[in-house]
């Protein structure tokens, strides 16, 4: 995501200055008026505000030299506004590392796939210090519909974990549904438009049922993100105590998938796993019919 991300930035006059360990983003983004950074190092040199995009939280390290000797003079007097998505105890003692550093720091994960990013269209949690966070606002803007400030880090990675929870359960639940529907021998292009005239109808009922029923799975969040996502999540419900078991019925559907070679698929292919035998559908269970 952090191409079309970094694309609206440009596209919208921002003096740009791009890093990606492949050459493809640096390539497209140079298209578009962006300098190209060879390494992080030059990156943060020239640059007073840095964000990132970046997988997890072995890439976001790299990116910083954390751990090693460059890590104080990278982010020392540099604002950092973290995009990513991480467990929220990572955030935290990235926070406290980075001010510790003499650096800013300001969390800002956001909702949405590749193509509300392609269209600006996220919608971006942050927090942090209010005078970073407010900084921070101005900057993305060209890549968000919205910016809610949640609190102090880290608490918008908290809230990135509870709104993935919501995701991920729900698109499981509406590929259930429609299997339940195909296993009735309904129409599917009724209940699809059943689902989308009525009050469930949501972007993402909309969008995936229709993935579902067209078996069109070209990936805008991937089956391999969102399984990645889920244990992000289940992290988070494991340190704070939270109890979430639609989070591992999901995981388990979402995984077997993945198991299966079928990870690159964008996360409607979870219906899939419903088109298995109940023997080999993990976290199936048939209730025994009522008397």
């Amino acid at each position: 995501m952090g191409q079309p991300m970094a694309a609206n930035l440009r596209k919208a006059g921002v003096d740009l200055i791009v890093c990606n360990r492949s050459p493809g983003p640096r390539q497209a983004l140079r298209a578009l008026g962006a300098r190209s950074a060879e390494t992080p190092a030059e990156l943060f040199a020239a640059c007073e505000t840095v964000i990132l995009m970046l997988a997890d939280d072995a890439a976001t390290d790299w990116a910083l030299g954390r751990g090693g000797a460059d890590f104080g003079s990278r982010v020392n007097g540099r604002l950092v506004i973290n995009m990513g998505t991480h467990a929220p105890s990572y955030s935290e003692r990235l926070h406290t590392e980075i001010r510790a550093a003499g650096g800013a720091f300001v969390e800002a994960p956001v909702s949405g796939s590749r193509l509300p990013a392609e269209a600006g269209q996220l919608i971006a949690m942050l927090a942090g210090a209010a005078d970073a966070v407010a900084v921070a606002k101005l900057i993305i803007a060209p890549m968000c519909r919205e910016m809610i400030t949640v609190g102090a880090p880290a608490s918008a990675m908290s809230m990135k974990m509870a709104v993935n929870l919501y995701l991920i359960a729900t698109v499981a639940a509406l590929a259930e549904a429609a299997s339940l529907a195909d296993a009735a021998g309904l129409d599917l292009g009724l209940f699809r438009r059943i689902l989308d005239s009525g009050p469930m109808r949501s972007d993402i009922s909309e969008i995936k049922l229709a993935k579902m029923v067209g078996r069109d799975f070209a990936p805008q969040a991937s089956i391999r993100d969102v399984v990645k996502n889920s244990l992000l999540v289940a992290r988070t419900a494991a340190e704070t105590g939270a109890h979430a078991p639609l989070l591992g019925e999901s995981l388990r559907l979402f995984d077997a998938v993945l198991s299966r070679g079928d990870g690159g698929l964008d996360m409607a292919a979870v219906v899939s796993a419903f088109e298995r035998s109940e023997r080999d559908t993990p976290g199936y269970a048939a209730p025994a019919p009522s008397q």
